[in-house]
């Protein structure tokens, strides 16, 4: 097993010390003072008069069962489970490249490591409350069948498809309708078109502006040859037709994610830059087509913040990285009294861990009865997987409570139902979907 994770990091290139590595038995030091807490990563520990954590993956204790599920294209849950009776900690890792076992045992590494030390930090605060048990697969699998007969044909399906159509090809839809939207029904329905690219590019993210009466769609703007995105608009004429995109903000670093806003008397625009490592606000001085950078609000690796005004305060919903693993799987929050902050980080962040709701996909909204909910991304069938709705029920300085996400149902005539991005203003809806690309001959025959 050891060998066939370590050819596979060889093959992706990935030359940096993996979690997974093996190292040396620690030797036990002396203690001279009692622990308030111990961490069983072995599941051999007995319960004694120590409070204690363990790590339960997919319900076994035996963490050298994960290159084995992830092999077997299973997506595990972890669970910190106290004095082996209680969970009191789960998460739901996303796995980003699921073509590669490696690469996937890292993913899953990375959350259990924030999971523990969340579960510390609640440990510490006295602020632990037991979950609800939740029923597990339980199926049994062996590494060396699993890899060749689950894991091999994905690879090298993954593979043939890199070899014929690009990574990641996305298009916009959009529909101007005066009725119930997505939030109101939960389903994309009819009456859709195609922002039309040309193919060496892709459009996604977008968010809607209206302005002085005109109505303008920001977007993220990917040229394939550039291998990063810049921030283009799309101005609609009186009669609804989009004109041409224009970029508007260049970075040397990727943008994604253009959230555009009106707050005191100025026009915001808070695009994604996590490649810079740093979430930076910017105000328009010539709407919209000159920004100047205003503020940096967080530090860190942080992706699809999105804002909201609540309760007297302004708050930041994004996924943090945390260093390692996916994007897209755990939730932070921060709240501010002014735009430009200080922005201070929630006391229970991370507020969860989970690919089916961490990570914002649009700006909140109000559907007609008046729930404030927020889109989120379902990474279950990997990233762009799909959308749901998730309501906001509680949230100040020492609360946030979120239903479980309602699935956006993609039943319509959007033709490329793999969603990622919903929002909406006034009368224009807008999407992005997932669609598949085939290369260019020349870049075939380059590759």
């Amino acid at each position: 097993m050891n060998g066939t994770l370590g050819l596979e990091r060889r093959v992706f290139r990935r030359r940096e010390r993996a979690l997974a590595s093996q190292i040396e038995s620690l030797v036990p030091g002396t203690r001279h003072v009692a622990p308030n807490l111990r961490l069983d990563l072995s599941g051999n520990a007995s319960v004694q008069d120590v409070p204690t954590f363990a790590l339960l993956c997919d319900g076994a204790y035996d963490a050298r069962a994960l290159p084995t599920l992830v092999a077997a294209g299973r997506l595990p849950v972890l669970e910190v489970v106290l004095d082996g009776v209680n969970v009191v900690g789960r998460a739901w890792p996303m796995i980003d490249r699921r073509e590669a076992v490696s690469l996937g045992v890292e993913d899953v590494l990375a959350r259990a490591i924030t999971l523990l030390v969340s579960a510390v930090e609640t440990f510490a605060a006295n602020r632990l409350n037991p979950l609800e048990d939740i029923a597990m697969d339980q199926t049994e699998h062996q590494f060396l069948p699993a890899y060749l007969t689950c894991a091999l044909p994905r690879l090298g399906r993954e593979a043939w498809r890199r070899l014929r159509f690009r990574q990641a090809h996305w298009r916009v839809g959009y529909r101007f309708h005066d009725g119930p939207g997505v939030v109101d029904t939960g389903r994309l329905g009819t009456g859709w078109r195609v922002l039309m690219d040309a193919g060496d590019r892709f459009y996604a993210d977008p968010f809607v502006f209206h302005w002085q009466g005109r109505v303008f769609l920001f977007v993220e703007d990917y040229p394939h040859a550039a291998g990063k995105a810049v921030i283009s608009v799309v101005p609609f004429s009186a009669s609804g037709v989009p004109q041409a995109a224009r970029v508007i903000l260049e970075e040397p670093h990727h943008l994604s994610y253009p959230q555009v806003f009106y707050w005191e008397g100025s026009i915001w625009m808070l695009p994604e830059a996590s490649a810079s490592g740093k979430l930076t606000l910017y105000r328009a001085e010539d709407f919209p087509d000159r920004w100047r950078a205003e503020a940096v609000l967080v530090e860190g690796e942080i992706s699809d913040a999105t804002l909201l005004a609540h309760g007297g305060r302004l708050w930041l919903f994004a996924t943090d990285r945390d260093g390692f693993g996916s994007t897209s799987d755990t939730l932070v929050i921060f709240e501010a009294e002014a735009l430009t902050g200080p922005w201070r980080p929630h006391r229970l962040n991370p507020i969860l861990i989970d690919r089916r709701s961490a990570r914002p996909g649009g700006a909140f909204v109000r559907d007609c009865v008046g729930r404030l909910l927020m889109p989120v991304q379902d990474g279950t069938l990997g990233y762009g997987g799909g959308l749901g709705l998730s309501k906001l029920l509680a949230l100040d300085s020492d609360t946030v409570q979120f239903s479980p996400p309602i699935p956006v149902l993609t039943n319509g005539d959007w033709p490329y139902p793999r969603i990622h991005t919903l929002n909406r203003s006034g009368p224009l809806e807008v999407i992005d979907g997932i669609v598949p690309m085939r290369r260019p001959v020349h870049e075939n025959s380059a590759s």
